[in-house]
């Protein structure tokens, strides 16, 4: 049974802004290196009208993960990421190499105040018998702090360009 994500990022700048920067391949490279891990790297970014496809792989070092994933899958993760924008929604996807770890959602980007929100809804799912749901619940701080990560540096580089 798959454990649910959630999380709801608060941008200081309009929808339009935050969108903006999400078409914006520079927005990519600058976060992929600040927040995503050793080795981490943007595969592509494509624009095409209002739709934007990025292609990136995260790394999360072995010695930050539980005992309870690196005894099932021992070194660093890494797990290729993908988000399909079309105006202000997008699908997404991550696995982990070599271990049958999924997480897959949506993300809505809306009007708040002055600002806007990023609700991220998805689902982890591990196919390991006995083990799956705690795994799946250490993926889940790690993505929730991820994410965190991601609302934080986005509202520094929003500011900044």
């Amino acid at each position: 049974m798959a454990t649910p994500l959630a999380y709801t990022a608060r941008y200081s700048y309009p929808v339009a802004v935050v969108r903006a920067a999400f078409a914006d391949e520079q927005y990519w490279k600058d976060r992929v290196a600040e927040v995503g891990g050793d080795n981490a790297r943007l595969d592509s970014v494509t624009v095409s009208g209002d739709q934007v496809k990025v292609e990136m792989v995260q790394s999360i070092s072995a010695e930050l993960l539980p005992p309870a994933i690196t005894a099932v899958r021992p070194g660093d993760l890494i797990i290729p990421r993908t988000e399909d924008w079309t105006a202000d929604s997008a699908t997404f996807t991550a696995r982990v190499e070599g271990a049958p770890a999924e997480v897959r959602g949506t993300i809505t980007l809306s009007a708040d105040g002055s600002g806007s929100v990023a609700q991220t809804d998805g689902t982890i799912e591990v196919k390991i018998p006995l083990f799956g749901g705690k795994i799946e619940a250490a993926i889940a701080e790690r993505l929730t702090e991820l994410l965190a990560s991601e609302e934080e540096f986005t509202n520094n580089w929003l500011a900044q360009h």
